[in-house]
């Protein structure tokens, strides 16, 4: 193989695994709208119930590095607004739950509405103003229901 054609190779790869980086970067803690008919059972998670107007659902692992960032600020979020519940579920030793949520990654985190249905999903960590964002979009939502 001629050594021009190997670097020729070598750079386009290394240019390839940038975009790649950079696109995937960029889809970290966005807001995705989720149109899903299911209703999440609390019960199935290890919690008594959701909140009585939304829930932020975190999903996290042991070796999470972010995830108790998140959990402090899910916390927050949802201790500073009335009717609205943080659960944390671990999936270290919970791969169904992992694989039901088609979570490919932690934290992952889904806004519920007040019935359950999943409004929301961020994969990453999200921002606290994107996540004020959408549960100021749900209750809009709800009070004009």
């Amino acid at each position: 193989m001629d050594l021009t054609i190997a670097l020729f190779a070598i750079a386009a790869l290394v240019v390839l695994a940038a975009v790649a980086g950079v696109v995937f970067r960029l889809a970290q803690g966005r807001a995705r709208t989720v149109h899903s008919a299911e209703i999440v059972d609390p019960h199935r998670l290890g919690a008594d119930a959701l909140g009585e107007e939304a829930t932020l659902l975190q999903f996290s692992t042991e070796m999470c590095s972010r995830c108790p960032g998140v959990h402090r600020m899910l916390s927050e979020v949802a201790d500073g607004r009335e009717g609205v519940r943080h659960l944390d579920v671990d999936l270290t030793h919970r791969p169904d739950i992992a694989q039901h949520f088609r979570v490919l990654q932690t934290p992952t985190t889904l806004v519920l509405d007040r019935h359950g249905a999943i409004r929301t999903r961020f994969g990453g960590t999200p921002g606290r103003a994107v996540v004020e964002l959408e549960l100021s979009r749900l209750q809009e939502e709800t009070a004009r229901a």
